[in-house]
């Protein structure tokens, strides 16, 4: 079958997914709709927020559709009018079987691991926080159990000690859409190997997991060692950040964000973690289990976020603060 011949059904919400659409698009593949969320009010004029996908394929005439719910009758009707040969998910929903099962071709994923490492909601923030030295990404067809189904094609990328979310996200946004659009001529070409994951693994409880991120999992706690706190650190940056919360002797709170910060190695140092030293001009070290979190980028709440040397311009820290 030639690529003009092959009709995809693309589906995908964040900017993660616009590269792949975008690598699809300009390379003449035959994407005949979109699929991606309802738009929702965002800020503080509640104004109609359009999804990153939704924007690209408005700028390219491509039809969109944007179910609330995905066993709609009304949805499945419209989907099927498409007659998709094949569908394409990138950071988008988990789909019901009678949307995944509905074309020949069959459905695949683009996930940002190293399946079946890490399948669930966050698998770049997890490989960061957990130190990994390498993650990557995997296309998959889609079965019943999610992240589960048999693998196409993985490519692997390197983590660098300093690297954070932000740097590994756009790494494998490129990446991941150039492994998409060899998976489509793979599918194309009729030669389809797809492996079962069971093969990459002996034992289930060697697989690490990446659930969803809540706020309770972004707070530091400042009794662990230095390096797994450098991780957190990294593995939330730029979003959704890793937080503390500052204290003074009049027992206020403050929550303040940490979005970089190197480490001091001092094993034997005898500060109470969380407690803290600074000359009040150029820099904060926040003693941790072995050492100390030299802060870098930091934000306090309803400001923006600056350099520490630009947030001790114009703030003092009062004798006694300490973090929690």
């Amino acid at each position: 079958m030639r690529k003009e011949d092959l009709r995809i059904v693309f589906m995908g919400t964040p900017d993660f997914a616009v590269e792949t659409l975008k690598v699809l698009v300009e390379n003449k593949y035959n994407v005949v709709g979109v699929i991606t969320m309802p738009d929702k009010p965002s800020g503080r004029g509640h104004k109609i927020q359009y999804s990153a996908v939704k924007k690209y394929a408005l700028d390219n005439n491509l039809p969109i559709l944007q179910p609330e719910k995905l066993k709609d009758e009304t949805f499945l009707s419209e989907l099927r009018e498409w007659k998709a040969d094949l569908q394409i998910v990138v950071a988008f929903r988990m789909l019901p079987e009678v949307v995944w099962n509905m074309p020949p071709q069959g459905t695949f994923n683009l996930h940002a691991s190293l399946l079946p490492q890490y399948r669930g909601a966050a698998p770049i923030n997890w490989a960061i926080i957990n130190g990994e030295k390498e993650t990557g990404a995997t296309t998959f067809f889609l079965t019943h159990e999610i992240d589960t189904g048999k693998i196409i094609l993985q490519e692997k990328v390197a983590i660098g000690e300093t690297d954070n979310v932000g740097k590994i996200h756009d790494e494998l946004m490129l990446m991941g859409a150039q492994l998409v659009r060899k998976t489509v001529d793979i599918i194309l070409s009729g030669q389809v190997d797809a492996i079962d994951q069971s093969k990459y693994y002996q034992n289930e409880e060697d697989l690490k997991t990446a659930p969803k991120i809540f706020k309770e999992t972004c707070r530091i706690d400042w009794n662990q060692p230095a390096e797994k706190i450098y991780n957190l650190i990294r593995g939330l940056s730029p979003y959704p950040v890793a937080w503390t919360e500052l204290c003074n002797d009049k027992d206020e709170t403050q929550p303040i964000k940490i979005f970089s910060a190197t480490i001091i190695m001092d094993e034997n140092h005898q500060m109470e973690p969380g407690s803290m030293k600074t000359d009040n001009k150029s820099y904060i070290h926040i003693a941790c289990k072995d050492g100390f979190m030299n802060v870098q980028d930091i934000q306090l709440a309803g400001k923006k976020m600056m350099k520490t040397s630009e947030l001790l311009n114009g703030f003092k820290f009062a004798e006694g603060s300490y973090f929690k």
